[in-house]
């Protein structure tokens, strides 16, 4: 069955996180990845281990982010190599690439020259403060933007130092945004037949990421601060001590309330003006949550969890990863799975008319080499062995 984006062709010119991401989506999705790496080296990811996968040591990291792609090994660097990508590029629908501002120009591999070529090209760069501004040259790392977008000033107890997230999600909602900016720009171009540049910064995903966080301060004139596991704008909904470990309560709307309450013997409070509706909640919560709490110790995880589930009070555990992948329901949905030995977790991307079978896993540095080269170029064994001689490829 053909997929969503099938017949399309990604030119991947990024490395690390925030552009991998963005074009797993897309070969999820079935486009065609053309991952450029540099010979011998490749992606940055690929060494960011421990741990190891497979006889070549490849990171886990590196796994994350490239399945469906394909590798090409070429040296940016050296005019020959530039030539190679431009005429990759002539043929391709999307280039995505994570230089600094500017920094493709000087090979000619900037968006205006690729566009000059093929005006139907689809560019798309990632930086870590945009293409203009004050800040649009300097360098962008999730853990610096997750600093200056604010994320680390709600992250963490109250009474602690900042936080950063668990995991990069600045690059990761990045990759995401720039695939949903990608498809929209296809989309045009079907109306238009242009392409066009699509400017993504982490700084400016970031932020817009802040969410209700962003408009708590923007509203209030206020900037919020950290609340530890604990909402700022709902009560209650966070992880609550019971008789053997925790559990996550997380109450939406007033009658979940109300059911809660009384399943802790203090239905009284759902009739109470200061905990009758989530905004009395959340102005009251400190005389709120401390009988709650004690409440909440008085029986074993397991059976908070069995008359939760009954009273439809929405809750759930807090797992270790491991233990997430165990989940019935992770394995009913098949979210941790291998390719080829190679494993991975499966994409949340679920077309009913376009299903994910028939990936490939993560390349090998360079493996795919020849069979571009020759199939989209036309370039002779020959001709490949003297650029592999020259270092080019």
């Amino acid at each position: 069955m053909t997929k969503a984006l099938s017949g399309v062709r990604v030119l991947d010119l990024s490395r690390v996180l925030a552009g991998p991401w963005a074009t797993q989506m897309l070969g999820d999705l079935g486009a065609e990845i053309i991952k450029i790496e540099k010979p011998g080296v490749g992606d940055d990811t690929r060494g960011w281990g421990p741990p190891w996968h497979g006889e070549d040591r490849t990171a886990g990291y590196y796994l994350a982010a490239n399945r469906n792609k394909k590798s090409v090994a070429i040296d940016i660097a050296k005019p020959e190599g530039q030539k190679l990508i431009r005429d990759l590029a002539a043929r391709s629908d999307i280039v995505v690439e994570n230089f600094k501002r500017g920094g493709l120009r000087k090979y000619g591999l900037d968006h205006e020259s690729l566009r000059a070529e093929n005006p139907k090209l689809i560019c798309c760069s990632i930086t870590g403060f945009g293409q203009d501004g004050p800040d649009a040259d300097k360098p962008g790392y999730d853990l610096m933007v997750q600093a200056m977008s604010g994320f680390m000033s709600i992250t963490g107890n109250a009474d602690g130092p900042p936080r950063r997230m668990g995991v990069a999600m600045v690059d990761l909602t990045t990759g995401m945004n720039a695939a949903a900016a990608i498809l929209a720009a296809l989309y045009q171009r079907e109306r238009t037949g242009e392409g066009q540049h699509i400017d993504i910064a982490l700084f400016d995903v970031a932020l817009s990421s802040l969410g209700n966080q962003a408009l708590n301060y923007l509203v209030s004139g206020e900037a919020p601060g950290r609340t530890g596991n604990a909402h700022p704008n709902v009560v209650p909904y966070q992880p609550f001590e019971t008789a053997d470990g925790w559990i996550i309560v997380a109450v939406g709307n007033d009658n979940q309330f109300a059911r809660f309450a009384a399943l802790l013997g203090h239905g009284e409070m759902a009739s109470d003006a200061r905990y009758r509706t989530n905004g009395a909640r959340v102005e009251n919560r400190d005389t709120l949550i401390p009988p709650l709490t004690e409440a909440m110790k008085t029986r074993t995880t397991a059976e908070w969890t069995e008359a939760l589930i009954e009273a439809n009070v929405p809750n759930g555990p807090i797992n270790t990863i491991q233990e997430a992948f165990a989940e019935p329901q992770a394995i009913h949905r098949r979210l941790s799975h291998e390719i080829e030995g190679v494993p991975q977790v499966a994409s949340p991307l679920r077309l009913g008319a376009s299903p994910m079978d028939g990936a490939i896993p993560p390349p090998a540095l360079g493996q795919d080499t020849d069979a571009v080269l020759e199939a989209l170029l036309g370039i002779s064994a020959d001709a490949r062995e003297a650029l592999r001689a020259s270092g080019i490829i």
